[in-house]
């Protein structure tokens, strides 16, 4: 390995960092960290082992779709590249191509939770969506939805906004590309992840355009931070709350902060129950 690969680091986000490399334009390293957030804090300390189990989801997850493109470096470039990746950074990084990312988190949900909820219980509504009454917390959606947010930055909170909306962010074409590409992807993974009796209830994809007008998946993908997954067993159970994510980070700071000044440090059993339930999605997922 190159004692001087010439990495750049060009953005530093809550969880994820991306680094250039000078003599290859175009070729980007997104580094996955074990850094969590919440409420948009960066939660001290970290979850062991976060990154590199993202990373594997998505890896796994990108194989899935081989008909849909994506942000990954095809394999005839990576010989010359790969040796280049410090050390530090192998098992929680992906070489990825540079692309222009759309402002838009493309959000999905099969699912009635989260923010969903919360407005479903005042209108009957989520993200302007009218739903049937008569529904509890965690049901299945009719059929699922497409709820896209403007990308906040860092700092700051994403704001859901309409179709119309990314109409005009976007243009027309390129925001029926990303809400058909969204519901596709998220129908067949949701399928796929019935085969290991995971339910997933939303989810959140971003995409960007190559130098040659290509739209491409992008980011990670499916993994315990941009969605909510279910055992099945359990939501048959009612027990809906228990997701393999960070919701039990969130419900921790929830009953133990009041939103007053920086967030207290998560107490041990919290993060080794998360670093768990990681873990144990990904076990179920690519095993």
């Amino acid at each position: 390995m190159s004692t001087d690969p010439n990495w750049i680091a060009v953005y530093s986000g809550k969880v994820r960092e991306l680094y250039r490399l000078e003599t290859h334009p175009g070729v980007l390293l997104m580094v996955a960290t074990d850094r969590v957030s919440a409420f948009d804090y960066i939660l001290e300390p970290e979850i062991p082992g976060k990154g590199k189990v993202l990373t594997e989801i998505t890896d796994w997850w990108f194989a899935q779709f081989p008909t849909v493109p994506n942000h990954l470096i095809d394999a005839t470039s990576l010989a010359e590249i790969e040796p280049l990746v410090p050390e530090r950074f192998q098992g929680r990084s992906m070489l990825v191509r540079s692309l222009k990312m759309f402002p838009i988190e493309c959000v999905v949900r099969g699912y009635l939770a989260g923010s969903a909820w919360a407005e479903y219980q005042e209108s009957s509504t989520a993200c302007g969506h009218a739903l049937p009454g008569g529904l509890s917390f965690g049901d299945k959606l009719p059929e699922p939805i497409y709820t896209p947010a403007f990308k906040a930055p860092v700092g700051e909170h994403d704001e859901n906004i309409s179709f119309e909306r990314t109409v005009e962010l976007v243009g027309f074409e390129v925001a029926v590309k990303l809400r058909d590409l969204s519901l596709q992807v998220y129908t067949e993974a949701a399928s796929i992840a019935e085969r290991e009796r995971l339910l997933l209830a939303d989810t959140k994809f971003e995409f960007g355009v190559d130098d040659q007008g290509v739209i491409r998946l992008a980011d990670e993908v499916l993994t315990s931070d941009s969605s909510r997954y279910w055992d099945e067993g359990s939501w048959r159970d009612g027990m809906r709350k228990e997701s393999f994510d960070k919701q039990i980070v969130r419900d921790w700071l929830a009953a133990n902060w009041d939103r007053m000044g920086h967030p207290p440090r998560l107490p041990d059993h919290i993060v080794l129950e998360t670093a768990k339930r990681y873990r144990e999605l990904q076990t179920r997922l690519t095993e």
